[in-house]
């Protein structure tokens, strides 16, 4: 009787719990009641991260927490954009090294490698350039660089290339000169280096490849890429291009293998091959995964898909007696300029204590130093540091005081991976200022002007103004 009795309790089913979402972790998916043992027997630990004005937060996060994890979270806490762009990166301040930290790399195996004396810290910051190279590869491997088995082509196009990296039975031999630096000297030394399959070689004899001449360097399994970022008067390299090797338990500096390229172009070829080498496939999944789901994606010639809120959105003309739909897009285009200059030029007149309103040639000597673009008085290897650190892409850029002229203003850009400077020169006419970066061709009333007109129009720059280098703070 006691048995039939139990066994009728077990029969009642057990109450749902309406609300599974608060009882959830950010990193866990719906709570079920199978999960809940997993979900509660997760360790945490705390991390703490910096942005580029040094402002930090301090996060508690799974043990088994990834890169990509951390930057959603940090995202989602304060409110930004997810433009997949969003990084954490390694700075490792006793020597001066850093590197961006891949989406699929456990955040806590990082923080083992480092030593307790060094204080490293964790950035997060935007990388435009960190997959970049499958968008346009030809632009990462120069021809002179880059070798391929004698069974392909001659004709290689984009996504060959990219296939040919991601195979497992053939890869691109990279070849060209480097400094490497001798193990316990000071000094440095140029070869020929080749990179292959099976790891990273020297050649003893000029350029020759034979298997007798070639010397191994090292492979990449056991240690992580780091670029330098300290100029090459601190490092005593023979340029500013340096990288190196460093093993994942590693004692100190003595066990790193420092090398150092010609330029930025045969730096960017080196350590991209290098990743992917290493990570191979798994840099294709990460690349991949913000677009999984979305149909009429080509793998690998992706545009950035619009949300539902912007899809609802249409451009209308309200300047009749009806309104009606813009269609035309160039017309919408031209539309929202003008609306936009005319929205801007309504804000120009503020009013003074007294109620009288105060003209915009006395406010733009200061109405840009709000904007997130500019960077107030930063040198030149400063600024070049920043655009680096958000990845040489082309128009990736920001605005700064000139060092040499304190009148004028400097236009610092990244094109071609290259970096360069151009002047913004304020020019006054009939008691009124402008700025230019054409001698007076193209003028404009402020700044602000000019920037958004450069990011519409190429102009005399090489390329249009795409992506600005920002300070955040979290």
């Amino acid at each position: 009787r006691r048995k039939k009795k139990d066994d009728n309790i077990l029969e009642i089913p057990s109450i749902p719990n309406p609300f599974p979402e608060l009882c959830c972790s950010p990193f866990a998916s719906v709570l079920s009641t199978s999960l809940l043992p997993k979900a509660t027997s997760r360790k945490k630990q705390v991390i703490k991260v910096y942005s580029e004005d040094d402002t930090s937060r301090a996060l508690e996060v799974p043990r088994d927490v990834t890169a990509r994890d951390v930057c959603q979270l940090l995202i989602l806490k304060n409110h930004y954009i997810d433009d997949h762009s969003w990084t954490l990166f390694e700075q490792l301040t006793r020597t001066g090294l850093g590197r961006a930290i891949e989406d699929h790399e456990l955040v806590m195996e990082v923080q083992s490698n480092w030593i307790m004396e060094d204080e490293n810290k964790l950035y997060f910051r935007k990388n435009y350039a960190k997959y970049e190279f499958f968008k346009n590869p030809l632009v990462f491997f120069p021809d002179h660089m880059i070798s391929f088995p004698s069974e392909t082509s001659a004709a290689i196009s984009h996504s060959g290339i990219l296939q040919m990296f991601l195979s497992s039975s053939t890869y691109p031999e990279i070849h060209g000169y480097l400094y490497a630096k001798e193990q316990g000297k000071k000094s440095w030394k140029k070869s020929y280096f080749i990179l292959r399959r099976s790891g990273l070689y020297f050649s003893t004899k000029g350029t020759s490849k034979e298997p007798r001449h070639l010397q191994f360097f090292c492979e990449f399994s056991n240690s992580d890429m780091y670029m330098s970022l300290t100029g090459k008067k601190i490092s005593g390299a023979p340029t500013n291009y340096r990288f190196c090797f460093k093993p994942n338990k590693s004692g100190g500096t003595r066990d790193l293998k420092q090398l150092c390229a010609d330029d930025e172009q045969s730096r960017t070829c080196w350590m991209t091959a290098i990743r992917l080498l290493k990570y191979g496939m798994q840099l294709y999944q990460n690349y991949m995964q913000p677009y999984q789901g979305r149909s009429g994606c080509s793998p690998l010639n992706l545009t950035p898909m619009r949300s539902i809120s912007e899809n609802s959105l249409v451009a209308m003309d309200f300047s009749g007696h009806r309104s009606r739909i813009i269609e035309n897009p160039t017309e919408a285009l031209s539309v929202a300029v003008e609306e936009g200059l005319a929205w801007r030029r309504r804000g120009c007149l503020r009013l003074n204590s007294h109620g009288s309103p105060i003209a915009m040639s006395n406010m733009g000597m200061s109405i840009h130093r709000s904007q997130s673009w500019f960077h107030h008085k930063i040198s030149r290897e400063e600024a070049q540091r920043l655009i680096l650190q958000h990845g040489l892409v082309d128009g990736v850029f920001l605005v700064r005081d000139s060092q040499s002229n304190p009148k004028t203003f400097v236009l610092s850009l990244s094109h071609g991976l290259k970096i360069k400077h151009f002047q913004i020169v304020p020019l006054e006419d009939d008691g009124k200022l402008f700025y230019t970066l054409d001698d007076g061709h193209t003028r404009f009333t402020d700044l602000i002007q000019l920037v958004e007109f450069y990011q519409l129009n190429k102009g005399v720059l090489p390329c249009k103004l795409k992506h600005y280098c920002a300070r955040i703070a979290l």
